[in-house]
């Protein structure tokens, strides 16, 4: 109602352009015919603002009908209420030309419209009752011809680039030379600027870009005087860079019946999130076509495959492009439970011939027959037969001599013409035959011969296989030759005939302690192949002569540390008298033997004239006699050195003579034949070694032990025999009571009484 701030006759004529364009809203919009003075001051109240309607354009699309217009805008940037309600007025003033379209919910309208004059256009936005604004657009017709935005736009991002295809309807593609590409990140705000132009009307790269990063990207093509305006497009996000490629992690085979297979095919992806999907594309390795592409979300895809080889492809995508590509070759199954049975025949090496045994026509009349050598191309050849059993093929080129072909025979249920359909579940595997169109004899020799397992009748002999390729036929087994090292090669010579599928044998019945030379070959339909060089083995000694050898050598080794122990020891105690000399006992020597024996036969002499007087009567004296120890010789001297010294300084001058003295001058008369009593004060006193009697102290003794026999030689005269008769008595007397009496001089001990 806000029409009512109007003038009357302004108002009447609102009312009724209300009233019209209700009418008219669910239909079509229509054009009405209008006068300017009523539309400026319908309008007046109308302003241009930068919130309200804007980028009012208008053009001629290039390639349209002759009058066809169109006008474009954007709305209102704040729009309280959800519809829109646009009026639109054409005019051309030279002609008096005004059209009205009113009640427009769009934001674009076409209309017809000479193209010989300029024209105007007013778009009134009164979707808010409370504000009207407005956008005005003039220009001259020659000067609106547009070439619109791009039809069909392809991307691709690979190695850091994105490159784009671009194509505009037909119309507009013969006028358009190039095109301008503009590029954001998807985050930015900014356009990178300069915009990149394409090299042709077709392609444009965009490079140095981020794998990792997704943008936006803008087309337009470039202006010219057939396409004077070129918008921009609407945006084309880029999602980022797919850089993995897809790993295949099996691909498995499960033979069916009737010469087909189902074939499962699983892989991961690292970038699953960015993908939108992944292909697959399978094609037979024989190059027939077709190439099929299957598409899918998963990463697992089955197929129903014949026994031919295939190549495997497959890439994850997305709208931006796709990844690179993971390949694998499917190859062909060898399987020899197939149910049919195929035979080759060759005709010449230009031409071969392929039959087959069951009535295949009955079933089917499309057949295909693949031929390759091994790691080869296979080739093919699909033909159509509804009334043999066979089919002459034709090469065009030649069979080689001593190679080895595969030929398979595949049905396929097809009607005429025979080439492949597609490639799942469309064919299967009849047979297949390995075939040479010309055999020949090896060219090379088994080899590694090597021995194992020797006895002294028996070895086992192994040796590596002849390449396949050096075999020129199919191997049919070894020849094995040997013979004894000296002997020579006769026709009569032990040859030994080896299946093909083995590579050691076991020579038995052998001579032991022998040389034996062995040489290999192989041979096929057509012949022996070339020998191997001549390699000898030799067995084992008999078993005796090594029990004996083992006999003999343990003898020898016994000996031998027996002689080394005897030896040592030797060596030891030579060492130990060289470093480690022993020291003589004196009590081993005649001087020591001797001194003992004139001392102790002058001791016994003594005693026993002691006790004749005591038989006497004479109870006065007493006698005390020290038992002589067991001591060496070299004691004694020590001893007998101590006594001296003792007596000399005790019992000198004040006590008379001593025992030595007593004994000494006893021994200087021989003639005497008693013993000189001794007083009884100094007997029962003072006790006296009676041992000292025996030799008088010599000077030496005082000076160092004994080292020399001189000392000993010098010590002699000391206890010298007086008589003959003296010496007779005391032996007698000796053979008597000579146990009773040195006893009990023994028991007495100085001191006692």
């Amino acid at each position: 109602m806000h029409f009512l701030h109007k003038p009357l006759p302004y108002l009447l004529f609102g009312v009724l352009f209300e009233y019209f364009t209700t009418l008219c809203s669910p239909l079509q919009v229509s054009p009405v015919s209008c006068g300017s003075k009523n539309i400026s001051s319908y309008y007046g109240h109308c302003v241009t603002s930068q919130e309200g309607v804007r980028e009012l354009v208008c053009f001629v699309p290039l390639g349209l009908s002759r009058n066809g217009w169109e006008c474009m805008w954007t709305p209102r940037k704040h729009l309280v209420y959800q519809t829109h309600r646009y009026t639109l007025i054409i005019e051309q003033k030279m002609i008096h030309f005004c059209k009205m379209y009113a009640n427009i919910s769009g934001t674009s309208q076409t209309f017809n419209l000479s193209k010989k004059r300029n024209m105007t256009a007013h778009l009134f936005d009164e979707s808010d009752p409370k504000s009207c604004t407005k956008n005005v657009f003039s220009g001259s017709p020659q000067q609106l011809v547009r070439c619109g935005p791009p039809s069909n736009v392809d991307l691709n991002r690979h190695s850091r680039q994105l490159d784009i295809q671009a194509s505009w309807r037909r119309e507009e593609n013969k006028y358009i030379a190039l095109y301008s590409v503009r590029y954001k990140e998807l985050k930015s705000q900014s356009w990178k600027e300069p915009p990149v132009q394409s090299k042709d009307s077709n392609r444009c790269t965009l490079g140095n870009l981020n794998s990792s990063l997704s943008y936006v990207v803008q087309i337009q093509c470039v202006a010219n005087d057939k396409c004077t305006q070129c918008p921009w497009s609407k945006n084309f996000t880029v999602p980022p860079e797919l850089t993995d490629k897809p790993v295949i992690e099996m691909v498995e085979d499960f033979p069916q019946t009737k010469g087909s297979r189902l074939v499962i095919i699983k892989w991961k992806f690292a970038a699953s999130e960015l993908a939108e999907g992944y292909s697959v594309t399978v094609g037979k390795a024989s190059g027939e076509d077709p190439i099929e592409a299957f598409n899918t979300s998963r990463t697992l895809l089955r197929l129903a495959l014949s026994h031919s080889a295939y190549h495997l492809t497959i890439t994850a995508f997305n709208n931006a492009g796709n990844s690179p590509a993971a390949q694998r070759t499917i190859p062909p199954l060898d399987d020899k439970d197939l149910y049919g049975r195929l035979n080759v025949t060759f005709n010449g090496n230009t031409s071969f011939t392929v039959s087959w045994v069951d009535d295949l026509i009955k079933t089917y009349s499309c057949f295909s027959v693949e031929w390759w050598r091994r790691g080869e191309k296979a080739a093919h050849k699909s033909f159509y037969e509804d009334e043999n059993n066979y089919e002459v093929i034709h090469l065009e080129e030649p069979l080689e001599l001593y190679k080895k072909y595969t030929f398979t025979l595949h049905t396929r249920p097809h009607k005429e013409p025979c080439n492949l359909k597609f490639i799942n579940n469309s064919e299967s595997t009849y047979g297949s035959i390995q075939s040479f169109f010309t055999e020949g004899s090896p060219i090379s020799a088994p080899g590694n011969i090597s021995s194992s397992n020797v006895s002294q009748s028996s070895m086992v002999l192994e040796w590596t296989a002849v390449p396949e390729e050096d075999n020129r036929g199919f191997l049919l087994g070894y020849f094995l030759h040997y013979t004894e090292r000296l002997q020579d090669w006769t026709d009569t010579e032990p040859n030994i005939t080896v299946d093909a599928g083995s590579t050691s044998y076991e020579l038995v019945d052998l001579q032991s302690s022998t040389v034996y030379r062995v040489q290999l070959s192989a041979f096929t339909g057509a012949g022996m192949g070339v020998r191997s060089s001549a390699a000898y083995f030799e067995t084992k000694p008999e078993a005796s002569l090594a029990v004996s050898g083992v006999i003999a050598g343990s003898i020898v080794g016994v000996t031998l540390l027996l002689l080394v122990v005897h030896l040592g020891s030797q060596l030891l105690k030579r060492a130990k008298k060289l470093l480690w000399p022993n020291i003589p006992n004196p009590g081993n020597s005649n001087a020591i033997q001797k001194i003992d024996g004139v001392c102790d036969l002058e001791l016994l002499e003594l005693i026993n004239r002691q006790m004749l007087k005591e038989e006497e009567g004479d109870s006065n004296s007493l006698h005390i006699v020290n038992g002589r120890e067991e001591m060496s010789p070299v004691g004694n001297l020590h001893r007998n050195a101590d006594s001296c010294l003792h007596l000399n300084t005790d019992h000198g001058e004040s006590q008379g003579p001593s025992l030595s003295t007593i004994a000494t001058d006893r021994a200087q008369d021989p003639t005497s034949d008693t013993i000189t009593s001794i007083p009884t004060d100094m007997r029962q006193t003072d006790p006296v070694l009676i041992s000292t009697v025996a030799h008088q102290c010599h000077p030496l003794a005082f000076l160092s032990d004994y080292t020399t026999m001189e000392l000993f030689q010098q010590a002699m005269p000391h206890c010298v025999p007086t008589n003959t008769s003296s010496s007779s008595s005391l032996s007698s007397l000796e053979s008597q009571d000579q146990s009773s009496q040195i006893s009990q001089a023994r028991s007495v001990k100085p001191g006692q009484s």
